[in-house]
């Protein structure tokens, strides 16, 4: 594997913040769903801006509408459908155009141009550069539509525009699609397959990110330990992923990285040794279970067993005993038995994660599960299995941020708490909310602080010399 690097690639950045103009027509945009649809949204701001759009933080006084929509849940999509039924009060009072953007918008396209009349742009996630050409076929009545899925599209030439509040961390997307084909999941449909970008165009935006006084990057990708860049031009040059993070760390050494979200399958140890030698990768993995049960794993086409599972989880806390682990966890997937239900319970045992992202099982429309297994598991039970994994990562996350007390934890200021102006908030290594008072520190700064109180949810500390 090679892994030198030279200034091939070059990225044009020309603005890292909004365009505020009051004399540009606006764009006002609205995010649901996971990390890569916020930086989906800073691309298409990017786009929009270059082509003479101003932002807006007031929907009243925006010339275009984009909503950018998430498929994985149905409660997702469900929100998308009430916030269409505000921006048709707004069409009501004057010339506006709406989008649907994003993966809702690939997978509901023919749906969403025919209900209620509203929308009026449907954008899939490898069709934003077209979005500029729509938008004036819409200002002439012409309603425009856009899903194809791209095998080569990564934006990688584009500068984001960053939609943070905070100036201090940001999002950098490494890789687009998905080719592991879980039974239950609709990324592969409306995101396509596995393109991993340019790393001199990443490592470029790191350094943008860096000069523009940055302190924290989060790596992004559906599966970034899959993540493999082939030089076109010399097929003998190659970037796996834990050579790309071991570039950014040595770039910036002063910036923190974090990065998501990692596919038991696909986690190497070549990885884990990387995150070990460098202090400026964060101690934190998140590294998605979704079951405790082979044969569930099976039914998922997670490609993985068990044991592998534990295995990679050994492996973590061999080379970072300090290392925080979360997870996803899905209650009541087809056909799980109540012994398969409290595998996953015992799984959360064994590992004791630190968080977890938990949920129902919601069928979604023309995965390999719904086409061709049973959604019989019903709600009732699939409720009362969530409540006891919620339940359970609670005890679990507290018995963690428990251990936490009396450790000194360098944390990176993010903002003020929400319960009081005297109180800062921001994360350590691990991932974890830190919560200490304000003195003189302020946003972006790296501040040492003793754990002194615990909850489930954050750590309360007093800051240390």
């Amino acid at each position: 594997m090679s892994t030198s690097l030279d200034n091939r690639g070059a990225v044009d950045f020309k603005s890292i913040r909004p365009l505020i103009n009051d004399t540009l027509p606006k764009l006002y945009i609205e995010t649901y769903g996971c990390q890569m649809n916020v930086n989906d949204s800073e691309v298409v701001v990017s786009i929009m801006q270059n082509n003479g759009y101003s932002l807006t933080q007031d929907m009243t006084k925006a010339d275009l509408i984009l909503i950018n929509t998430c498929s994985i849940r149905d409660n997702a999509e469900q929100r998308v459908w009430g916030r269409l039924d505000v921006f048709k009060q707004q069409k009501k009072k004057r010339s506006v155009l709406v989008g649907v953007i994003g993966c809702m918008a690939e997978r509901l396209k023919n749906k969403l141009l025919e209900e209620d009349k509203v929308v009026d742009i449907v954008v899939g996630p490898d069709a934003y550069r077209d979005l500029p050409n729509l938008v004036h076929g819409a200002e002439g009545g012409q309603k425009g539509i856009n899903v194809l899925l791209s095998r080569e599209e990564t934006y990688a030439d584009l500068s984001p525009v960053r939609l943070d509040q905070n100036g201090v961390t940001a999002f950098v997307s490494i890789m687009r699609g998905c080719n592991k084909m879980c039974t239950y999941c609709v990324v592969p449909y409306t995101r396509g397959g596995e393109r991993s970008r340019d790393p001199h165009t990443i490592l470029r935006e790191v350094q943008e990110l860096a000069d523009n006084g940055y302190k924290e990057v989060t790596l992004l990708g559906q599966n970034v330990d899959s993540y493999l860049w082939i030089n076109p031009e010399n097929q003998d040059e190659e970037v796996n992923f834990a050579a790309l993070l071991d570039m950014a760390a040595k770039q910036n050494p002063t910036m923190r990285f974090r990065f998501s979200t990692s596919h038991p399958k696909d986690m190497t140890d070549e990885v884990l040794k990387v995150m070990a030698a460098h202090e400026n990768i964060c101690k934190y993995i998140h590294l998605p279970a979704q079951s405790g049960n082979t044969r569930m794993l099976k039914q998922m086409n997670r490609g993985y067993t068990r044991e592998w599972y534990l295995d990679r989880i050994a492996a973590i806390r061999r080379y970072m005993p300090d290392c925080a682990i979360s997870t996803d966890i899905i209650a009541g997937f087809c056909t799980e038995s109540e012994e398969e239900h409290q595998d996953t319970l015992s799984l959360m045992e064994e590992v004791g994660y630190e968080f977890a992202y938990m949920f129902k099982y919601s069928e979604r429309p023309n995965t390999k599960a719904q086409r061709t297994l049973a959604d019989d598991v019903s709600d009732d039970v699939k409720t009362r299995r969530l409540n006891e994994i919620i339940e359970l990562q609670n005890r679990l996350s507290l018995k963690s941020n428990q251990k936490d007390i009396g450790q000194v934890f360098e944390v990176l200021v993010e903002g003020t708490s929400k319960r009081s102006k005297e109180e800062l908030f921001g994360r350590n290594s691990q991932n974890k909310v830190v919560v200490f008072p304000r003195k003189d520190y302020k946003i972006g700064d790296f501040v040492k602080v003793k754990i002194n109180q615990a909850s489930s949810a954050t750590l309360k500390g007093e800051s240390v010399e």
